[in-house]
């Protein structure tokens, strides 16, 4: 059985914030692109290891894969078989800040 996939509330809102900001110009699409952020992200449910280490963190649990041109930054946590959504985070902003 796979892990449980959990959106921390930074993550929430970086959703958020993408969503109305895509909406100032195509409010449909914005509602479909936070949906295919949600549901990449629940993809991880099944294999989180396969994402990369983020490299301005540089520790093995804590990942990213991308849906272009967003990160979708996570940390793993075996004990709990759980991944906990971090951020996602457009890749053009640079780096992201990491609350723990």
């Amino acid at each position: 059985m796979g892990c449980k996939v959990i959106l921390t509330p930074q993550s929430l809102d970086d959703l958020r914030g993408i969503v109305v900001f895509i909406a100032q110009q195509n409010p449909a699409r914005a509602m479909s692109f936070g949906n295919e952020l949600i549901d990449h992200a629940l993809t991880l449910v099944e294999l989180p290891e396969r994402g990369r280490v983020v490299p301005e963190i540089s520790e093995p649990g804590v990942r990213e894969i991308v849906h272009r041109p967003y990160r979708i930054i996570y940390e793993i946590f075996p004990e709990q078989n759980a991944v906990y959504v971090l951020r996602s985070w457009h890749g053009a902003r640079g780096e992201p800040e990491i609350k723990p």
